[in-house]
């Protein structure tokens, strides 16, 4: 008999969702799977930003320590924690299919209008890309830092720390909150992180060929495997980890991949945004394509400042 694919997730609701979702794509193969949950930096240090921990790995290291040993087959991961460029021993194997990339607004209040700059708005978030496009589009709304699993974050909510959270579609979705999405974010001005709304699949370089062919085939899906390869080669070149805010979307538009990103300052007094378009194939050149046109129209300037600002 075969050994199952040991599976190893974070500990959190969300990341046992994704754990559990990772494992149905292989029954349906029919692969028997373990799911091994992981304690990681990221998960046991909520009373600091994610900026200030540092961003290389905050929720990866344990995960991939055990996929070192062995002790895990593969690691499962939300994309856009991952970190653009793997330690050394490691690979990204499969994407899953994208779920909608928006960000949005949560909230157990019914009345929440974030365009009405004569009403105030506390939101809370844990990300300095949210944080500097609302400064951009919106400098009337407050925020506050909110960390901790969704759950633990709703909570803080209803406690009263914020009216609203600012979140990803994606999570609030799998958690089964829709009722309290009170408004969905264009894409245009809330241009989501990279990768979000797709489930990684990590392995060590040595997990056996056989094995990682079955899992590929499991759980891969293709399209969103190119739009995340355009984005992440694009994050690879500014460096951009959890505490830069920087973004992208690469989208299927008709035979051809379109992707926009660009990066914000901290202040949110300059954005800077282009896209560029062409086949799937060359979707790592897309992405650097990208980085060269953001950089070279002023994304260097904020960027410096930025990892500046952030050593203060």
């Amino acid at each position: 008999m075969n050994k199952p694919i040991r599976i190893g997730t974070r500990g959190s609701k969300l990341a046992l969702w994704q754990a559990y979702h990772i494992a149905d794509l292989l029954k349906a193969k029919g692969l028997e799977t373990e799911i091994v949950q992981i304690d990681t930096k990221g998960d046991k240090i909520l009373d600091v930003s994610i900026a200030k921990i540092g961003s290389k790995g905050v929720f990866t290291e344990e995960l991939e320590e055990q996929l070192t040993t062995g002790a895990i087959d593969i690691a499962v991961h939300s994309a856009k924690d991952m970190q653009s460029k793997l330690p050394d021993g490691f690979e990204i194997i499969a994407f899953t299919e994208r779920e909608k990339e928006n960000d949005i607004i949560l909230s157990h209040q019914t009345d929440i209008d974030y365009t009405n700059s004569d009403k105030p708005l506390l939101l809370g978030t844990s990300s300095t890309r949210r944080v500097a496009t609302l400064k951009h589009f919106y400098p009337h709304i407050k925020t506050v830092e909110v960390r901790g699993n969704l759950q633990t974050r709703i909570s803080k909510m209803e406690a009263g720390l914020c009216d609203a959270l600012l979140l990803a579609y994606a999570g609030a979705h799998r958690m089964g909150y829709d009722e309290m999405i009170r408004h969905e974010l264009s894409l245009d001005e809330f241009t989501p992180a990279v990768g979000q709304g797709s489930v990684a699949i990590e392995s060590s370089v040595n997990l056996d060929s056989m094995l990682k062919s079955k899992i590929i085939k499991a759980c891969h899906h293709e399209a969103t495997g190119y739009r995340l390869l355009a984005e992440r080669a694009y994050l690879r070149v500014l460096e951009g980890g959890c505490s830069i805010p920087v973004f992208a979307l690469a989208e299927n538009k008709a035979d051809k991949l379109l992707l926009k990103g660009g990066i914000v300052s901290l202040d949110g007094s300059k954005r800077i945004i282009h896209q560029v378009s062409g086949p799937s194939f060359q979707a790592e050149e897309l992405g650097k394509e990208l980085a060269k046109l953001v950089l070279e129209s002023g994304g260097d300037e904020i960027l410096k400042q930025i990892k500046s600002d952030l050593k203060k």
